[in-house]
């Protein structure tokens, strides 16, 4: 084991780190060029297929799809906020404390502490939360989220299993929230709405 702040790194993601900054630092500069603009990026870009997701929902769905998508972000939010809190109790240093270089050339500050890596988490929810939204787009967004929390390692501002854990934070709560929030959610919609398949009050009286 490692000592990193006060937190013990195992030593296989130590080791993995290592070789995957290895390769990082062996690629051209124009792709790491790339990845460091691409651990930001695909944030933005599973934003977006979630939006293009949730739209077809709101705009057309009944209750409980459009419920879905008004408290998918919602999770997205508690996923980070739980990262967050995770944190402050698992303080690890960023492994480029102690790398000469790294390929995103800086490394974040003191007490910006490494587990679990919050852009993983966030990936994590929100491809999770495409997926439920829709399924086509959910198997464009789970690889991407995949990629996008492998290049903060790349970059080397997290171990591999900081960005294993993000992940899985993320997809947890997404996955186990969502249908929870939604569900109170649903119930009022329909108690508002004037979808289509659901008959007047005034049905029952000819």
């Amino acid at each position: 084991m490692m000592q990193a702040g006060t937190t013990d790194v195992p030593d296989i993601s130590l080791e993995w780190y290592r070789e995957i900054t290895e390769v990082a630092h062996a690629t051209p500069t124009p792709v790491q060029w790339f990845a460091v603009h691409f651990t930001e990026a695909a944030i933005l870009l599973l934003g977006a297929l979630f939006l293009l997701a949730a739209a077809p929902r709101l705009l057309r769905g009944k209750p409980w799809d459009r419920a879905v998508a008004l408290v998918a972000p919602v999770t997205v939010v508690l996923a980070y906020a739980c990262s967050e809190a995770l944190k402050t109790v698992f303080d690890e240093a960023r492994p480029c404390r102690g790398a000469a270089t790294v390929v995103a050339g800086h490394c974040p500050p003191v007490g910006d502490w490494s587990f679990p890596s919050n852009h993983a988490t966030i990936a994590g929810a929100l491809a999770a939360t495409t997926l439920l939204l829709s399924r086509r787009l959910g198997l464009v967004a789970v690889p991407l989220a995949l990629l996008a929390a492998l290049s903060r390692v790349f970059v080397g501002v997290h171990y591999p299993h900081d960005v294993a854990a993000g992940l899985f934070l993320g997809a947890l709560v997404a996955l186990a929230g969502t249908p929870l929030i939604a569900r109170p959610v649903a119930d009022l919609l329909a108690r508002h709405t004037t979808h289509p398949d659901r008959l007047p009050a005034t049905a029952d009286h000819p």
